[in-house]
């Protein structure tokens, strides 16, 4: 296992985390609802949360959904609404509308991409309902647009993974295969890694965090750029999708182009295990328990931190078949 991590995130991420222990002992859909893919309960003194998850785009993204509605239950005094937004922002901002004239007592959300809120957001502070944002930012003209944020620092993602990078492969002739443009883990990610190296980088393409779509990119990428030897992948499925392209080449991924991702999900791991993909930067999708906590906080009109980070790891091919196996995402 490797782990390294700037010590502003280790040192925020252990805060956060020993805040919520000492305050309480700490994502596609899967509800039955109907095709907007809502769900809700009763109970009049429960917490009403109306939660917009933004898609099922990948394994992370299905891990953390799985999270949040574990953990934002009964049990944990909320009632929850959920919607799958199907990674179109337009459904977001439906669904953040019928938040609101359901009187939702909290709002939280996953933005699919960081700017386009300014309206919606406005409509919801109006409405006196706090917004607690999840996982993504936003960019957004509204004053106070949120209380509290909790996710990864998708910045310092890119960072330990170009440095990696820079001391296992200095020379490298990378080929960037970004997330969905806009979404601040595309962003941020992408400052991070260039800013460790950037001047290395030969060409770049989205693959919209899908292992189908990173396949693609990665196909006309060895087509246009047939210099590269690695490549960094913004999360493990569009990785994936590179390995197939790559086989599909008749190379060695992990051999003849080396693969860097990031999210840590069990097909990521197992690939490294394999041998396929060479080094794994860690998101950790399941933080449900601290969500449900920081709602239960804001509900209670208590003093909450702006953000919140998980704590997260990073891995290479030293790590265990074993350790796959026991791996809970």
């Amino acid at each position: 296992m490797f782990s390294s991590r700037g010590a502003r995130l280790r040192a925020t991420a252990a805060l956060a985390t020993a805040a919520m222990l000492a305050l309480a002992g700490c994502g596609g859909g899967n509800g039955d609802g109907g095709d907007d893919g809502a769900t809700g309960g009763g109970g009049d003194e429960l917490i009403r949360v109306g939660f917009s998850q933004l898609g099922a785009e990948s394994g992370w993204r299905t891990a953390n959904t799985e999270s949040v509605q574990a953990s934002l239950s009964e049990e944990n005094g909320i009632d929850l609404t959920f919607v799958d937004a199907q990674q179109k922002q337009e459904n977001q901002i439906r669904a953040l509308r019928d938040f609101v004239s359901q009187d939702m007592d909290v709002i939280a959300f996953s933005p699919v991409i960081e700017t386009g809120w300014d309206q919606v957001l406005q409509e919801i502070k109006d409405a006196g309902i706090p917004v607690v944002l999840v996982d993504r930012t936003v960019e957004t003209t509204v004053e106070d647009p949120f209380v509290t944020w909790i996710g990864s620092d998708f910045r310092a993602e890119g960072v330990t993974a170009g440095e990696w990078v820079a001391e296992n492969h200095p020379d490298a002739q990378i080929f960037e295969l970004q997330g969905t443009m806009g979404s601040g883990a595309q962003v941020d990610r992408q400052e991070g890694f260039r800013e460790i190296v950037g001047d290395q980088i030969i060409g770049e393409a989205s693959g919209n965090f899908t292992r189908a779509e990173g396949r693609t990119a990665v196909e006309a990428a060895l087509q246009a750029y047939p210099d590269l030897d690695l490549i960094f992948s913004h999360n493990d499925d569009m990785g994936l999708g590179a390995i197939e392209a790559i086989e599909a080449a008749g190379m060695t991924p992990g051999e003849d182009i080396t693969i860097v991702t990031v999210d840590a999900v069990k097909d990521g791991l197992q690939a490294l295990v394999d041998g396929k993909f060479n080094f794994v930067v860690e998101c950790n999708p399941v933080f449900g328990d601290q969500l449900a906590e920081l709602i239960n906080q804001v509900h209670a009109g208590e003093e909450v931190p702006e953000q919140t980070f998980v704590e997260e790891s990073a891995f290479d091919q030293t790590i265990t078949q074993e350790f796959v196996d026991e791996r809970p995402y």
